[in-house]
């Protein structure tokens, strides 16, 4: 055996991880071809608000509550995760030429999680998967421009 020549490697080995790939690649065809969701449910949902979101000339980004018609919030500057996120499904609204018309929905969940849905898309963005800091940044929608109510049950 000359020093330039390198041990063969079984085969076996490298079958066997070839053959566990490709029923791994086809099992996944399956279940996209089938249609079905290998997803764990939805936590029942505690809080839900309609929201939509309107660009203003100062480059802000006003929070209407959908029902009531007011605006409950003002994004001002930067807010990266918020209007990254509201670019992703406006495009999308846009590409099936849907207007701004329609309202968000902020669902909050039971196991504690936060979701933002265009029901017009069937679009959803599952907030939590980007941390807590960006998920408040919706979360504190839920209840802006809500009167607090005392220990005492009586508005202040």
């Amino acid at each position: 055996m000359s020093a330039h020549t390198a041990p063969a490697l079984p085969r076996w080995p490298l079958l066997a991880i070839g053959l566990m790939l490709a029923g791994v690649l086809a099992a996944v065809a399956l279940v996209r071809l089938s249609g079905t969701s290998i997803a764990t449910p939805d936590a029942a949902a505690v809080a839900v608000r309609e929201l939509r979101f309107e660009d203003r000339p100062d480059g802000s980004i006003a929070v209407i509550d959908a029902r009531t018609e007011t605006q409950i919030e003002s994004f001002v500057g930067e807010q990266g995760f918020v209007r990254g996120t509201l670019r992703g499904l406006v495009r999308e609204r846009r590409r099936q030429q849907i207007g701004p018309e329609q309202p968000f929905a902020l669902i909050a969940r039971a196991d504690g999680r936060l979701t933002l849905v265009d029901r017009s898309t069937a679009r959803r963005v599952d907030l939590e998967s980007f941390g807590p800091v960006n998920a408040g940044a919706f979360g504190r929608l839920l209840d802006a421009g809500r009167p607090t109510l005392h220990a005492s049950g009586a508005q202040p």
